[in-house]
């Protein structure tokens, strides 16, 4: 009995046109980024017919304290690698703590060293990190007076008030729920937000940043707190969606997820 032969093929094919690959560079336990971009980018597919498509790369993270964030640091090229393989078109560093916690203006090194590991690779792309998607869009929405949430331990979420702070916008008030495993923080039930923002001390404040973690699911309050508050309203994960858009070259088109996304707010020029 002959045996059927296999034809295999030898050359790529060529990339699907109106689709784009993004990296995505997340922690070992983070189930909350794989979750709410997509959902963004699903709802951007729906009103502009472009597609896109997620790749990821984890480095080891348990827990959220100094150490751990720390160690991760170091895997950063390693992942940028591994993603920068399947050829994307942007990569997201979507940790914002790890970065956070390297001191002030971090994510700008860290960007560079994605950037620069993608590209040994031989596959360059633009970078953004969680941490500077939130300071820049923070910068770029004009707000300079701004309040928020963390799921963090007092200490964390106090290193992430002066790290923003840094960048030269003052947080009046941070609200710190304090879960320490980064499993238990991804259970956490955004339906909660929206009586935890009432609770912030808004006075002043030019816009509210509901979740400023990439692991605290956020997405289902967004546009009720915004509504119900009358501020701009972001998060880790729509900061980090927007700089995407912007590094594609896409206007944001997204429906409930607040203004920043919705495509109608005004903006200053900002450079990515």
């Amino acid at each position: 009995m002959s045996t059927p032969e296999i034809t295999c093929e030898t050359d790529a094919e060529p990339r699907q046109s109106g689709a784009s690959r993004v990296g995505l560079i997340v922690p070992s336990s983070n189930t909350t980024m794989e979750t709410e971009l997509p959902e963004l980018f699903r709802r951007q597919s729906e009103a502009t017919g472009h597609k896109y498509t997620f790749h990821s790369a984890r480095a080891g993270m348990k827990n959220v304290n100094r150490e751990e964030l720390l160690a991760m640091v170091n895997k950063a090229a390693g992942c940028a690698e591994a993603v920068s393989d399947a050829d994307v078109d942007v990569i997201a560093y979507a940790c914002l703590v790890a970065v956070m916690a390297q001191g002030p203006g971090a994510h700008a090194g860290s960007e560079e060293v994605i950037a620069a590991a993608a590209a040994g690779n031989g596959h360059p792309a633009p970078v953004t990190s969680s941490a500077g998607a939130l300071v820049r869009t923070l910068h770029e929405l004009g707000a300079r007076k701004v309040a928020m949430i963390t799921p963090y331990m007092k200490p964390l979420t106090r290193m992430v008030v002066d790290y923003i702070e840094a960048a030269g916008i003052s947080v009046l008030d941070a609200t710190s729920l304090e879960v320490a495993d980064n499993l238990a923080v991804g259970c956490l039930d955004p339906q909660n937000l929206p009586g935890i923002a009432r609770n912030l001390k808004l006075e002043g404040a030019e816009a509210i940043v509901l979740s400023a973690c990439v692991q605290m699911p956020s997405l289902p309050a967004v546009q009720a707190v915004e509504d119900e508050l009358g501020l701009p309203v972001i998060t880790a994960a729509t900061a980090t969606t927007y700089e995407i858009l912007k590094a594609l070259g896409h206007t944001p088109t997204i429906t409930g997820a607040g203004s920043l996304l919705s495509g109608t707010r005004t903006r200053t020029d900002a450079t990515f």
